[in-house]
């Protein structure tokens, strides 16, 4: 396993040196106002509703339209570095049912010096290009593949040090990719998760990120790396994605690649985006277990600060879930 890793490793080195001179990340889509509502207390969210529309090669198309999600967020500022934050949100739960109201996040923060801080609770993983939420993509749909190689919500602790032109962070967690998990499987505990980040931001609009996740209950191993570049309206994005699955993981004694490529271009209200990306997870025997690769283009219009409007054309293509077209139109209210 450690010459396996340690060939892992230099592969992430060498995608990320050729990816340096491709981009940086620019800003986010949407604004959020922060709405105080007394001393140290604030509040900010964002509704997301589509209309969605899927064709397959083979078989009926499907149509989906409503509130696809809802969130509020609470934080609080207190004295000596100490601040909290607690996410609400109404929509997919964890376990992939809908119209589910629960807690997204909460964590508490300590603030050590103005570089250094570190958080306890229920966060998000530090890895992936792609945020969870719509208000941090460029267009409607995420690849799909964030489940095979980006962490997820964890609970546990970690540690954040902000340096200016660099970065570094890691984290201890019950899982890498279980947010109900809290080490212990009646009344035995099992084994941890953990996730280790470095950040570079040598120049204005250039920034790269690697994360390296070890989740040992599942004896998963993920190499997560992306690199953006922002420039006179517009933002360039590479990633890569390498995971290794051990005896208990789904994909038994499997493992996968996956990667994207997305460029933007944002002028006044308006923008576009087009993206492309492709994966494919094997099992131990060779076999693919899952696949796909697609085309996005996506242009979008903010109404105002707070109101984004997505139009995305998806165009896929998978050996093991088919081919399909998919047309969306996305309404994004941030507060």
């Amino acid at each position: 396993m450690g010459t396996q890793r340690m060939n892992r490793i230099g592969k992430l080195t060498r995608w990320a040196s050729a990816l340096m001179a491709a981009g940086a990340m620019g800003a986010i889509p949407v604004a959020h106002a922060e709405i105080e509502l007394g001393k140290g207390i604030s509040i900010s969210g964002f509704l997301d509703m589509s209309y969605s529309s899927v064709s397959p090669d083979v078989g009926s198309s499907t149509e989906s339209v409503g509130i696809d999600q809802f969130e509020i967020d609470f934080k609080y500022a207190g004295s000596d570095g100490v601040s909290a934050q607690v996410d609400i949100e109404y929509g997919e739960g964890f376990d992939g049912s809908d119209d589910e109201t629960f807690v997204e996040q909460a964590f508490i923060t300590k603030a050590f010096t103005e570089q250094f801080s570190m958080k306890a609770g229920r966060f998000l993983s530090y890895s992936g290009w792609e945020t969870e939420e719509p208000t941090g993509l460029y267009q409607y749909s995420g690849t799909g593949y964030a489940k095979y190689f980006y962490g997820y919500y964890q609970n546990g602790l970690s540690a954040y040090y902000n340096g200016g032109k660099f970065a570094v962070m890691g984290s201890v967690v019950a899982s890498a990719f279980n947010p109900n998990d809290r080490n212990s499987v009646d009344g035995v505990d099992d084994k941890m998760g953990y996730e280790f980040g470095v950040a570079v931001m040598p120049v204005e609009g250039l920034t790269a990120k690697a994360f390296y996740i070890i989740d040992k209950d599942t004896d998963t191993d993920i190499i997560n790396a992306w690199v953006s570049y922002a420039v006179s309206g517009f933002t360039f994005a590479g990633e890569y994605n390498t995971v290794e699955y051990g005896d208990t993981s789904a994909v038994v004694n499997g493992d996968g690649d996956g990667y994207l490529l997305m460029a933007n271009y944002a002028q006044g209200p308006y923008g576009i985006t087009l993206r492309y990306h492709d994966f494919e997870i094997k099992n131990a025997a060779g076999g693919t277990v899952d696949d796909g690769s697609a085309i996005t283009l996506s242009p979008s219009y903010k109404v105002g600060d707070n109101l984004l409007l997505v139009l995305e054309y998806r165009k896929d293509s998978s050996d093991t879930n088919g081919d399909s077209d998919a047309f969306a139109l996305e309404a994004l209210f941030t507060f």
